[in-house]
């Protein structure tokens, strides 16, 4: 790895920078978990297969998005960029999902598309030239003048290969410096949609997408959506973390449990909407969820705060992590008799309360 193996370093920047730095310390340093909600995983079993005659060495991961081979169904999700320390954070991620053959979700570009100097901070190609690789902008700012020359500018910033357009409705409503106006936002993802080049994808970033949201976006010719549903980071938790209103950070601690429970979000999507791609992310943990995951009909399963965790540290923590629910995603492949991601997605499976099996 050719990055540094020393942790990041905490430089003084401007107003922007600022706040992408208060974001990255405090996911890594205080407890911004969901309270009161669980990602819905632990309710569900796999049935054991005792005899799976297969070789475990011989189980294939690999999987195809948007015309781009992956060795394993994980998508490193978008965390950040727009201050020193987070493009040396992308940079380690990126190596990794490199190495690895992963995907990798870049944070929101906002920052660099007002502020060019920042753009080196997201800017990723050069490490990892093979990976299947998302821009990222925030649908809100479709309100606030953003448009088709704003997300093409995201994309050739760092030569993405499709483009995440995120919804974060709680997070603006209890950022101090949230946008606040969500109104007609259908119609103008529609004509951005209809009139960019690449794949674009629609992302919540924690606390979950309906199935009747979807769709919508379906019906609007989105690509492929990721739940993000509840049960991990709490975007809400963070920001109660940063306002200096004593009254809106209580009243952003009350929605640390909000949301659509990532497993029960990705089930009735699927259920809903399976002509395009459906991504699992939020509180994905070990490779058995995202093997669960694979079996509600995710295409590819997104995990953050852990990576971001190690990727403080060094980048061979990020591929230790990574490699971990590699393996774990194998194993329980071979542990359901399942030869590769097609086979487990039709794997028995239980709720584990009444071990009765479940039929979806």
């Amino acid at each position: 790895m050719a990055q540094s193996k020393d942790k990041i370093g905490i430089p003084a920047f401007g107003e922007t920078e600022t706040r992408k730095r208060e974001h990255i310390e405090t996911v890594l340093k205080t407890d911004v978990l969901a309270k009161g909600v669980s990602t819905g995983f632990e309710q569900f079993s796999f049935e054991h297969c005792a005899m799976p005659e297969l070789d475990l060495d011989r189980i294939d991961l690999s999987t195809s998005v948007f015309g781009k081979n992956l060795q394993a169904p994980i998508l490193i999700s978008s965390m950040t960029g727009g201050a020193e320390e987070a493009g040396q954070i992308n940079l380690r991620l990126a190596e990794c999902a490199q190495e690895l053959g992963l995907a990798l979700g870049i944070g929101s570009q906002r920052a660099a598309i007002e502020r060019p100097e920042l753009s080196a901070t997201y800017r990723v190609r050069h490490v990892a030239p093979d990976i299947l690789l998302f821009a990222n902008i925030g649908a809100v700012q479709l309100n606030y003048g953003y448009g088709i020359d704003q997300a093409c500018r995201a994309v050739e910033m760092i030569d993405a290969d499709a483009l995440f357009i995120h919804l974060n409705p709680l997070q603006e409503a209890v950022q101090p410096e949230g946008d606040r106006n969500w109104s007609g936002l259908l119609e103008k993802l529609e004509i951005l949609v209809a009139q960019i080049d690449v794949p674009v994808v629609v992302k919540e970033i924690g606390n979950g997408l309906s199935s009747n949201l979807v769709r919508n976006l379906v019906s609007l010719g989105v690509s492929g959506v990721d739940v993000a549903g509840a049960g991990g980071t709490s975007w809400s938790e963070v920001e109660a973390n940063r306002q200096p209103d004593p009254l809106i950070r209580s009243v952003a601690h009350s929605f640390s449990g909000w949301g659509i429970p990532t497993a029960y979000a990705l089930i009735e999507i699927c259920r809903a909407s399976p002509s395009i791609p459906v991504f699992a992310s939020g509180g994905i943990r070990s490779g058995i969820d995202i093997a669960k995951a694979i079996r509600f009909g995710a295409s590819l399963c997104g995990v953050a705060a852990p990576a971001l965790h190690a990727a403080d540290e060094n980048s061979d923590a990020v591929v230790t992590h990574l490699h971990r629910l590699i393996e774990e995603l194998r194993i329980a492949a071979f542990c359901t008799g399942s030869q590769n991601l097609t086979s487990l997605a039709k794997a028995p499976i239980r709720r584990a309360n009444g071990w009765s099996v479940v039929d979806f």
